[in-house]
């Protein structure tokens, strides 16, 4: 039996592509996925080696028993680093300064602004020789004062400066101008990776990035022989333990594989997903493909039986074809998977996370996972069609036609569709009254939308009849042509139903996330500047603050009305923490859209807050109540009594609590700083001309965003991207599927129905004709599945609302009817493309040829 099965596949090999392509899609995004991961993680770890190469243990400040986070350690300084460089074992002694900044680009642009990585600040220390051996100078000097910085090479060329130029950055708050005297070069693997670099002398180091006179990290090497955990041993035992800890480069190396480890996988779901989909899509195709050559030999299967082919060996040949069909697609998906994993790096956009380029790194987890996935799934989707030709009984060698599927056996498809149908839909309807996008909720979502996927698959057969005869009001506008391609579509409703279960699963996918996307982009677009009256707001990027002289920097701008500082923080009252926006209560209403249901912004101040109507929901509380919180991250008692002033309607400006600006600062770690200025003009004027003011006002500080309205909105528009990417993909996915479902489906048709065709052409229907038929076959079968996919991601996405509004508040259903116009006429297209080269066999097929070969 085996050598049949051999000799089936090749015998039907044109047949069978369209399969091994299906299945290789969802296995090369799996083997991508794979060894993207295994090649970074690889990568991470060799750069990890490099950058700590030469270190054995290193010493951390540690901060005492009871300090708050604005205290700084002072145990790690010149008199600690004489004292390490005693202990045995200890070769060489290096401290360092470090910490981030941000800088800007010559043109003004800010360098990796919104990252919160990969902006590095360093201090220049020289050893005995003068030189610092970590950052070797390539042009220039090394820094000397405050007022002189030394870039990595690789960031100077990206930001464009030259030596002698003015640098432009930022810590946190005030601006820092500093004149580029050196060039140096790095060989750390963020830095190299895309990251920028800035390295000052020691002292400006120690004020910027720990205290004058101190450092925050002291790398210790081991003399030759010296083993790294007992050198960590001895030197814990030199340092102030309440102040000071040491670890070994082991024990660091570990910490950032972890992190790297984490990091990798995020960036697996994307292409998993896809993996996901294209497989269970392709499992339709499989299911069809085998089904139609098993009825095509099926009275070649009844021979075998008669000579004495037992069920259990058809059952067997049937699933040997698929494994061998499986291997060759699992080869094809592994390869294609390498080209896969070789561009996801620039696909995903990783750059924000500076993750190292190596070479690719094939483990045997993606080899086995390619061989598993392809084999199992084409077996598993073989197994029923190898089922239905087991039951095949001799005697069917003597039938010259298929026989249709029962009735019985069609009754209970009907039943069980329209109870997996209910239950699906009752689990959605169960979302009705939904508030939040709870681990309960969004798995009786998951739950219920693939319930209701299945049970719409199941029925199929049995709603094409009364679909594709509606569908053949439009046909019957192209005469005979049209009628035919209607009962062609209605003479194996089955397999019209396989072939369309591709694009319905596709165009479900694509209309829900369609949906989920329009109402989610309308909603923040209405929502970035909802709550505001302020023409410009000036923002932090990346918990980064404003100092308070550029709040009255902003007030003095020529054409602005009013600058109201906002000091946003944390509060947590009980088991809830919630966003607290300190304000000024003489000058908050003239630039946010306040609703107070009771109380006034007025009544603010010290032990007085008001709340949005959310947070006295859920807290049960009321205009002239208290309750107890605390400010995070708080210097002082955690929980404080507070008297709740006014409830106002939610307002994403105003956040959760409105608070006293002075109250709120005192309990940050920067004191008096804040994060937003809300800007209100003389006449509500927004220019070119303002906005360069108010920038200049701020020092063009690359820490710092001027926005208006209309960028607001802009900026809220692009938080649905990976949602778009992830619509667009499984389109694509779906679209290429199906068309390779239908021309697989349509060729195998076509081949079956030689003598008709033939007889076609000899009562007088033209090339042209039959060409046309077949096309309109195609287009029926794409918009049955298009029809009922369209209909169920319609219901799926409305059902979610409540899940939707739980994340996004005020969230509504509004369906994008252009976007969901062009899916449907695109799945149409493709149905006529897909039928392009098989209408072309079909009409160059000879009348007497098709007659005398069938």
């Amino acid at each position: 039996m085996l050598r049949t099965a051999l000799r089936n596949v090749l015998a039907h090999k044109a047949r069978l592509i369209m399969t091994v392509l299906a299945v290789c899609l969802g296995v090369a995004f799996i083997t991508g996925s794979l060894v993207f991961a295994d090649s970074t993680t690889a990568a991470y770890r060799a750069a990890m080696s490099q950058d700590f190469a030469d270190i054995a243990v290193r010493v951390i400040p540690k901060d005492p028993p009871g300090a708050s986070p604005n205290e700084q350690s002072s145990a790690l300084d010149d008199t600690l680093v004489s004292k390490l460089s005693t202990v045995p074992g200890v070769a060489s002694v290096r401290p360092a300064a470090e910490g981030s900044v941000t800088l800007s680009a010559k043109d003004g642009t800010p360098m990796r602004a919104d990252s919160m990585q990969g902006k590095f600040g360093d201090s220049y220390i020289p050893g005995a020789d003068g030189k610092d051996s970590r950052y070797p100078l390539t042009a220039g000097r090394a820094p000397r004062n405050s007022g002189e910085v030394a870039l990595d090479r690789s960031t100077a060329a990206a930001g464009g400066y030259i030596l002698g130029d003015t640098v432009t950055l930022a810590k946190d708050g005030p601006v820092l101008k500093k004149r580029l005297v050196g060039l140096v070069s790095s060989n750390d693997s963020q830095v190299k990776a895309g990251g920028t670099l800035a390295v000052f002398d020691k002292a400006t180091a120690q004020k910027l990035f720990a205290a004058p006179g101190h450092y925050n990290r002291i790398d210790l090497t081991a003399t030759q022989g010296t083993d790294q955990f007992e050198l960590a041993k001895r030197v814990t035992a030199v340092l102030p333990a309440d102040r000071a800890e040491a670890d070994t480069v082991s024990a660091l190396a570990n910490q950032n594989s972890v992190f790297i480890s984490t990091k990798t996988r995020s960036y697996e779901r994307l292409p998993l997903i896809f993996a996901v989909v294209s497989l269970f899509i392709g499992t339709f195709l499989i299911i069809n493909t085998f089904t139609m050559l098993v009825a095509r030999r099926s009275r070649e299967i009844a021979l075998l039986r008669a000579i004495g082919a037992t069920r259990r060996q058809v059952v067997r040949s049937v699933l040997a074809e698929a494994a061998l069909v499986g291997f060759f697609a699992s080869v094809l998906g592994f390869l294609l998977g390498l080209g896969v994993a070789t561009v996801l790096p620039s696909v995903l956009d990783t750059s924000g996370d500076l993750l190292p380029s190596g070479p690719l790194v094939i483990g045997p987890t993606a080899i086995l996972a390619a061989l598993a996935v392809g084999v199992g799934v084409t077996v598993l989707a073989a197994w029923l069609p190898s089922r239905r030709a087991a039951r095949i009984a001799p005697i069917e060698a003597l039938r010259t036609a298929e026989q249709p599927p029962s009735a019985t056996v069609s009754r209970i498809r009907g039943i069980v569709g329209l109870v997996m149908i209910a239950l699906g839909a009752g689990l959605m309807f169960s979302l009705s009254d939904a508030t939040g996008a709870t681990d309960n909720n969004v798995y009786t979502a998951m739950y219920g939308a693939g319930i209701l996927v299945v049970g719409l698959i199941v029925p199929a057969p049995l709603l094409t009849g009364p679909v594709i005869r509606l569908l053949g009001k439009l046909t019957a506008r192209f005469g005979v042509v049209g009628d035919l391609a209607r009962e062609n579509t209605l003479r194996d409703r089955r397999r019209t139903a396989a072939t369309a279960t591709a694009l319905m699963i596709s165009t479900a996918l694509v209309s829900g996330l369609a949906v989920i996307d329009q109402s989610s982009s309308q909603t923040l677009d209405a929502q970035a500047a909802a709550g505001l009256s302020a023409d410009y707001v000036i923002s932090a990027r990346n918990m980064a603050s404003i100092d308070a002289a550029a709040i009255q920097r902003v007030t003095d701008v020529p054409g602005v009305r009013t600058a109201s500082a906002v000091a946003d923080s944390v509060i947590s009252a009980g088991a809830y923490a919630k966003d607290i926006s300190g304000v000024d209560p003489k000058s908050v209403d003239d630039v946010m859209k306040l609703h107070f249901l009771s109380g006034s912004a007025k009544d603010l101040g010290p032990g007085r807050v008001a709340v949005s109507q959310s947070f006295a929901h859920d807290h049960g509380v009321t205009t002239g109540e208290w309750i107890r919180a605390s400010i995070s991250p708080g210097t002082g008692d955690r929980d404080q009594p507070y008297t709740v002033v006014g409830v106002y309607q939610d307002n994403p400006t105003a956040q959760d609590v409105l608070g006293y600006r002075t109250e709120v600062q005192k309990h940050k770690d920067v004191p008096h700083s804040v994060q937003r200025i809300l800007v209100r003009t003389a006449d509500g004027a927004v220019s070119k001309d303002l906005e360069k003011h108010l920038r200049a006002a701020v020092s063009d500080s690359p820490l710092l965003k001027v926005q208006d309205r209309d960028q607001l909105v802009q900026e809220q528009a692009g938080v649905a991207g990976e949602l778009m990417t992830m619509m667009y993909g499984l389109l694509a996915i779906g679209v290429l599927i199906s068309a390779l479902g239908m021309i697989n489906t349509l060729a195998m048709s076509i081949s079956e129905r030689t003598r008709e065709i033939g007889v076609l052409r000899a009562i007088g229907m033209d090339r042209s004709g039959i060409s046309r038929m077949i096309r309109l076959e195609a287009v029926c079968v794409a918009a049955f599945g298009t029809l009922l996919g369209l209909a169920g991601g319609l219901f799926g996405s409305w059902k979610v609302s409540g899940l939707m509004n739980g994340a996004i508040p005020q969230y509504s259903f509004s369906p994008p009817w252009p976007t969901l116009a062009l899916v449907v006429l695109l799945s149409l297209a493709i149905g006529a493309v897909a039928a392009a080269l098989p209408a072309r066999r079909a009409a160059a097929l000879s009348p007497l040829r098709a007659v005398a070969d069938a």
